[in-house]
């Protein structure tokens, strides 16, 4: 007769192992062996399934997302309200339980993980939240910020360059709440590590400042409790807890690649319950396990009820703080909105100056900002003066220094946002994006609005040549979906894209100049709808319309006058932001591009794919058809067409 924890456990493997089998998709393997691990996890955690948003709770993140019927069962059987109709529905069409587990879809779920070690690296960044928090908001007395990051990763994620940077930084910055927990199985989808993989992992986290416990069989619950329990006790250093499992655990495949990303088939499923002497049809569950389980979510609504009035009396004795922590938790940024005097300027300034200004201007408004850059906040001008430096010295601070690991920082920022209670962003340059595409690309996907810095953005950076003059990248930002990009003229548009960065519900990409751009009259609050007219035509069709971001918005007004000069009746459109734009009511589109004026030139440093949709066939771009080269700025400008009289024969050429 097992005893409820075991029937638990194996109620983990055989609900995960027949939805993948129901589904004929998935990853039965990692859910056979880790499922001990889960189980300890969740027993040893803090969180009420009946409010899954509870602010005070343990997170806990499944970075190996290819496991998602470990995360499924573990919060079907601890209560969540994922029922088991939506098990066996896995990875259908409209289901909450899909092949990777999604941010806001699935309770419970803290953020979306698939691509290996991203959600790592969220961890990493819910971890630092966690600590900046407690530092701003704990007083004697009242831990009112006082939780734990769990993550469970595997093999894979041990290899992906996001853990090593991730990791790093996490030990250097000494992050005590945060725990990972390894299925070190050996196996991933090609066979053995060994053939790749043959590093020594305990030394190199030791290396990287970490706790590093073992456990030689992850069927020893009892053994992953005491680690949990030691891992708590380390303030220190994150703990890696290191477990050693067995993929496919009580299947005939066992310790095996097959039964890594594919169903067992009947005939293994079979005798995975022989083995496991599970004698219950598929998605049946005793309900023994239920009532064993009932009893931690319980656990945790206590937890909640002594959390709600803990922080009672806290607001009783701290008033204004308890005001600014559900400030902080429950943005409102009318005083952004409303702020006059962040859209005023005193100098020009390259638009990666005008940022520094906003940013520090912003800094009195929004609190929770914090953030920073991958070892560029000099070039980036991404400091905010009247801030400390975060540490492990001092939690307190908000100035970030994520050091060069452009991919791990971005994640992190993401992972910071998820957390809560914080409006998290990271710089680096424009070219280096490339580094932060995949964890923008989570961020796009969880549609949260964290905001990226990208200075540097064009051939205007010169001297430094092609391998750091970025030129497909809007176009490769623009073509991913839920993203703005935003390349403002000046330092109002840099105000406007800032402003509607913040208040947005997007991630964010800011690409600014090193160049100085200087103020341009006719800027400002209508930059907030992605596109408007600042030099305007005297008939309601102009003979061309001009259209450019960034640095090349000058050029459009200097190329203007001249065709006024001319006789040309032209229109300046700014872009400062095409989806934005692409958002306003038809009428003001139409407005800006109205359809009966087909000649129609863009001119941008970047490639021309973009354009195209307001350009239309009659069109032309002023674009880059290649990369750029090393030179000085203004010399490569001119090199390539970025100048007013080409913008005008241009246009003459297109009015024939």
């Amino acid at each position: 007769m097992q005893d409820a924890r075991q029937l638990t456990i194996n109620a983990i493997r055989v609900l995960s192992a027949d939805a993948v089998e129901k589904a004929k998709s998935g990853h039965p393997g990692i859910a056979l062996g880790a499922a001990p691990i889960g189980y300890a996890a969740y027993t040893n955690m803090t969180f009420n399934p009946k409010n899954p948003k509870f602010f005070n709770r343990d997170r806990f993140v499944l970075s190996a997302g290819h496991g998602s019927m470990l995360a499924y069962s573990l919060l079907h059987l601890f209560g969540f309200g994922l029922k088991i109709e939506e098990l066996a529905n896995f990875r259908q069409f409209g289901s909450r339980t899909t092949g990777h587990p999604e941010y806001d879809l699935c309770p419970g779920v803290e953020t979306s993980t698939g691509p290996l070690g991203q959600g790592f690296a969220n961890a990493v960044g819910m971890a630092i939240a966690e600590s900046h928090l407690a530092a701003k908001f704990n007083k004697e007395g009242f831990p009112i910020v006082d939780h734990y990051t769990y993550v469970l990763m595997g093999d894979g994620c041990m290899q992906e360059g996001i853990q090593y940077e991730a990791a790093s930084l996490a030990g250097t910055l000494k992050l005590g709440k945060l725990i990972a927990l390894y299925d070190d199985n050996d196996i991933t989808i090609e066979g053995s590590t060994d053939i790749a993989f043959t590093e020594d992992v305990a030394k190199r986290h030791q290396a990287l400042g970490w706790q590093v416990l073992h456990i030689a069989d992850a069927n020893d619950v009892n053994a992953i409790s005491r680690a949990i329990k030691k891992a708590k006790a380390e303030t220190e250093k994150p703990s890696l807890i290191i477990i050693k499992s067995h993929i496919g655990y009580g299947s005939p495949l066992v310790d095996s690649a097959s039964s890594h990303g594919a169903p067992l088939g009947q005939e293994n499923i079979k005798k995975l319950r022989e083995n496991l002497g599970w004698d219950y049809a598929p998605f049946e569950v005793p309900k023994e396990v239920y009532s064993h389980c009932k009893r931690f979510g319980n656990k945790g609504k206590k937890a909640e009820k002594a959390w709600k009035e803990l922080f009672k009396q806290y607001s009783e004795t701290y008033p204004e703080l308890a005001k600014e922590f559900d400030a902080w938790l429950n943005p409102d940024f009318t005083n952004v909105l409303e702020n006059e005097e962040i859209w005023n300027f005193e100098k020009n300034d390259a638009s990666r100056g005008y940022s520094h200004t906003v940013l520090n201007k912003l800094e009195k408004l929004v609190p929770n900002l914090i953030g920073g850059s991958a070892d560029l906040t000099p070039s980036n001008k991404s400091n905010m003066k009247g801030r400390a430096d975060y540490s492990a010295e001092n939690r307190a601070g908000s100035n970030m220094h994520f050091g060069i690991r452009e991919h791990a920082m971005t994640s992190i920022v993401n992972g910071m946002y998820l957390h809560g209670g914080l409006v998290p962003y990271c710089a680096t340059f424009a070219v280096f994006a490339d580094y932060m595409r995949p964890a923008m690309r989570m961020a796009a996907i969880m549609e949260i609005p964290a905001i990226y810095i990208l200075t540097h953005d064009s051939i205007g950076v010169g001297e430094d040549g092609p391998t750091h003059q970025p030129i497909e990248h809007f176009d490769s930002f623009r073509s991913m979906p839920n993203v703005n990009v935003y390349r403002p003229a000046d330092g109002r548009e840099t105000t406007a894209c800032y402003v509607s960065a913040i208040t947005g519900k997007n991630p964010s990409c800011l690409f600014l100049s090193r160049q100085t751009l200087p103020m341009i009259e006719g800027t400002g609050k209508d930059a907030l709808k992605g596109g408007y007219i600042i030099r305007d035509s005297v008939k309601s069709t102009p003979d061309v319309i001009l259209m450019a971001t960034g640095s090349e918005v000058l050029l459009a007004i200097n190329a203007y006058e001249i065709l006024k000069e001319q006789g040309v009746d032209a229109r300046v459109v700014s872009m400062p932001c095409m989806e934005v734009f692409d958002k306003q009511t038809k009428k003001y589109k139409e407005s800006v591009l109205p359809s009966k004026a087909t000649k129609r030139i863009a001119i941008e440093a970047s490639l021309s794919n973009a354009w195209y949709k307001y350009v239309g066939l009659n069109g032309k771009v002023i674009g880059m058809n290649g990369f750029g080269a090393s030179g000085p700025a203004e010399e490569l400008f001119k090199h390539y067409g970025f100048t007013a009289e080409n913008i005008v024969n241009t246009a003459l050429e297109l009015l024939k």
